[in-house]
């Protein structure tokens, strides 16, 4: 969709942290990627970041943008460019700022904003792992094409985006999130606190009583491969802590959704420490009262980053199920499967796909 489109649209993937501003044309990056710091608690300074990133994408360009589209983390009113709300990584914007007005009297272009695990997803479900996951089962002779993903984005905060049958979903209160479910092992607190940067910071810092304040994941993933020193049991600790809050939403979700995961952001490099205890969880065991044992989800889980998973996920169980007073036969897929897999676009690129698969689609409806 929109890869052989000529239009341009400036996009920006905004983190807590960094702002990450890109042009988009026929799903291309055309432009030098600027980074801009986030100043997520001054409101003034982050008003500022923004017009400055985008002005400078703006003097790439060898013509005029159509739209600026980018995305934002957290709850909204996105439908009517307003940020505003519980925004635990962007606290600055927490009593309603008209951002994309803002926007659009600067640039005099459309401006529309979406939450950004909703945008990652979207891309990634038209331009990343949805349509090369199912080119991969056709090349392997298996018809079986999944028309659903779930995507999870790791870092600064916990995000969480869903596409259904190639269309996002937002929901009527622009308000679908994950970040705010319990969190495992600890009811009452909300699970981004226990599958976020800071969470691998608090755990590493707990079990290894390191005092050094300004120690980040990256670090903590250097001490855990035995390139840093440090104490490395607590640094392959907090990874599998963290997996293990991830594990519990990932199932939660796609109990509800069924369909393929994906999950991007900087935290995934550190995902041969993480994603053992997410498929553990993926693959536990539940009862009833009566003591029946059930499968934690009702379709088996295939950690789609190994080969070999990929290879038995691929495997075409379709049977073919003869129709009652008929010659004619149905096809049965009997075994019923989804699987995991890390973004091989990363988040942001993934981000810029779909605020541009999404201002398109937008301009061609008003049109």
């Amino acid at each position: 969709m929109y890869s052989n489109d000529n239009r341009t649209v400036m996009t920006l993937d905004a983190g807590g942290t960094n702002l990450v501003f890109n042009a988009i044309r026929e799903n291309k990056v055309i432009t030098a990627e600027v980074r801009k710091p986030a100043f997520a608690s001054d409101l003034n300074a982050c008003l500022n970041s923004i017009r400055i990133g985008f002005e400078e994408i703006l003097l790439q360009l060898d013509e005029k943008p159509v739209a600026i589209s980018f995305a934002f983390p957290g709850p909204a009113d996105y439908p009517n460019g307003i940020i505003g709300g519980f925004l635990p990584n962007f606290p600055c914007f927490r009593e309603g700022v008209a951002l994309g007005a803002y926007l659009q009297n600067i640039f005099s272009l459309p401006v529309f904003i979406n939450n950004d695990a909703d945008l990652f997803t979207y891309g990634e479900a038209l331009g990343g792992v949805l349509p090369d996951i199912n080119q991969q089962l056709l090349n392997l002779g298996n018809e079986k094409q999944y028309k659903n993903l779930i995507g999870f984005t790791w870092g600064t905060g916990l995000g969480m985006g869903i596409t259904v049958d190639r269309k996002m979903h937002i929901g009527d209160n622009s308000c679908s999130e994950v970040f705010c479910l319990p969190c495992k092992g600890m009811p009452d607190v909300i699970a981004e606190e226990g599958a976020s940067i800071r969470a691998v910071k608090r755990v590493y810092n707990q079990l290894s009583g390191n005092k050094d304040p300004n120690i980040e994941p990256f670090d903590i993933f250097q001490i855990a491969e035995g390139t840093k020193i440090g104490d490395q049991k607590a640094a392959i600790a907090a990874f599998a802590a963290f997996g293990e809050v991830a594990g519990e939403i990932i199932a939660v979700t796609a109990t509800l959704i069924d369909g393929i995961v994906v999950i991007g952001g900087g935290i995934c490099n550190a995902s041969q420490y993480i994603m053992p205890s997410v498929m553990k969880i993926l693959k536990s065991k539940m009862k009833t009262l009566s003591g029946e044992t059930l499968n934690r989800l009702q379709m088996e889980v295939f950690n789609l980053d190994k080969p070999d998973d990929f290879i038995q996920f691929a495997q075409a169980d379709c049977q073919k199920i003869p129709i009652i007073g008929s010659s004619e036969t149905a096809n049965y897929y009997h075994h019923k499967k989804i699987g995991i897999i890390t973004s091989k676009l990363g988040a942001s690129y993934a981000v810029a796909i779909g605020a541009y698969a999404f201002a398109l689609n937008e301009l061609d409806n008003i049109q």
